[in-house]
């Protein structure tokens, strides 16, 4: 591993360290902005949190902190309202179904992604992997999960916002390294277009839910002080999220997704004064234990990789005329398992998208 492995240690430490601490911190300040002053508009809000992180990600092209890099504009734009389409169908699941339908939904995000990932690019999931995700969706789901109330036009809402959700995500791991391109520079170049399908859809979703209209809202000094400390913290998130699917995977962020959700409910009880009760504790706990097990299992693995690759080197070195020892040495240099043949594939839903 070397340099290089500790660096790329040191960034995912980083991009995950990032990604907790600025979504937590979102997660408080817009719980001021919508439960003390009112302010219900999530879809709108989301528009100008991507439309501010566009501006400052302009400004720092500008200033060259990062290099401009295109790439195909079908990818890019299908990308981007896919991504502005998951954030309004999780706002409308919210809104037709019970809080704990809703948390439930989230909750599958995990199981679907490895599901798609496993069916289009044959990605394979140790059974230590599957147990510790088992434990921490079982934690989660006793923390979060109260009432499940169910109902067809919910149960439909939250079954295109799981699928969406779950293309997207890995559609943000997967252009990453199809077209070889930075978190910052994707980023950089999808935000226009989720900013735009959140800005046309969401006065509209937000009236249909809240009733009111955005427009119309009294906006004081206090409300505007918090939409822009929420606009500033949605620049590190954005950020972060891209940086967290690309530097390790959908599933990983779908982990520390719900890392996040235990930290907003102790939080919320330290600071807030929320209610808090031993079901929470004991679904923490347990989603914690599920968390480590994650943690320790994907380290073991990936430390295990370089060791199973080494074999390989000394049999290309004494055959080398073996084409099959040569292309599992290339795909396990890639990235790749030495039991995966298989080259990275392009997911069909994204097929119409990667023509030149």
């Amino acid at each position: 591993m070397g340099v290089a492995g500790e660096k790329f240690q040191l960034g995912t430490v980083g991009a995950l360290s990032l990604s907790v601490v600025s979504s937590v911190s979102i997660v408080i300040c817009n719980k001021a902005l919508m439960s003390s002053l009112g302010f219900n508009f999530a879809t709108t809000l989301t528009s100008w949190h991507l439309l501010v992180t566009f501006c400052s990600l302009h400004v720092a092209l500008c200033m060259k902190l990062f290099e401009h890099k295109p790439f195909d504009a079908r990818t890019v734009m299908g990308f981007g309202v896919l991504n502005g389409i998951s954030i309004g169908l999780l706002n409308l699941s919210l809104g037709f179904n019970s809080v704990g339908f809703y948390q439930m939904t989230k909750l599958a995000i995990i199981p679907c992604t490895v599901i798609l990932e496993t069916l289009f690019f044959r990605k394979k999931f140790s059974r230590n992997i599957k147990l510790s995700l088992s434990v921490l969706l079982v934690g989660v789901g006793v923390a979060t999960v109260t009432d499940l109330q169910l109902n067809t036009v919910g149960s439909v809402l939250s079954l295109l916002a799981i699928i969406t959700t779950c293309i997207a995500q890995i559609m943000t791991n997967t252009i990453q390294k199809k077209f070889k391109v930075s978190s910052t520079q994707l980023l950089y170049q999808s935000c226009p277009y989720q900013a735009l399908t959140l800005f046309l859809i969401g006065p509209f979703l937000d009236g249909f839910l809240t009733n009111q209209n955005v427009f119309a809202f009294d906006y004081t000094t206090q409300v505007l002080f918090f939409i822009v400390l929420s606009c500033l913290i949605s620049v590190s998130v954005n950020f972060s999220t891209f940086l967290v699917i690309g530097k390790t995977s959908p599933v990983t962020y779908q982990v520390l997704g719900h890392l996040k959700t235990c930290l907003v409910l102790t939080f919320g009880y330290v600071l807030l004064h929320d209610p808090f009760s031993w079901r929470n504790i004991l679904g923490i706990l347990i989603a914690v234990i599920g968390m480590v097990l994650y943690s320790y299992f994907c380290t073991r693995e990936t430390q295990q990789k370089p060791a199973e690759v080494s074999p390989q080197v000394i049999q290309a070195k004494e055959g080398e005329s073996n084409p099959l020892i040569s292309d599992s040495l290339s795909a396990a240099e890639n990235g790749g398992s030495a039991t995966d043949d298989e080259p990275l594939k392009v997911p069909m839903w994204s097929s119409k998208y990667s023509k030149a």
